[in-house]
């Protein structure tokens, strides 16, 4: 959902959630998570490994921002558009590479 549109207090299903539409619920599923509660206290790197791995394919790491973006939402920050999230995805990743 457009984060824009998200109502808090209306959130039941994975696409009420900003960002996500039907493939990122799919995604989102592939994972075990079914519910929105299920996303409080997940790490967003470690689903983006989990999800590679499971669907053996590479998925574009913009899919780590769309994980940030949703388990922040859940953890109380307001929606953002997941591209919010890139930079501090890029940073990251290369502090993890050097």
């Amino acid at each position: 959902m457009n984060p824009s549109k998200v109502d808090r207090n209306r959130v039941v299903v994975l696409t009420d959630l900003p960002n996500i539409g039907k493939a990122c619920a799919k995604d989102l599923r592939q994972l075990g998570i079914h519910q929105p509660s299920q996303l409080v206290g997940k790490n967003p790197f470690e689903m983006y490994e989990m999800l590679c791995k499971k669907t053996t394919s590479r998925h574009d790491p913009c899919v780590i921002d769309v994980f940030i973006s949703v388990t922040r939402f859940m953890a109380g920050e307001e929606p953002r558009p997941w591209w919010s999230y890139t930079e501090e995805r890029k940073q990251s990743l290369k502090r993890e590479d050097s």
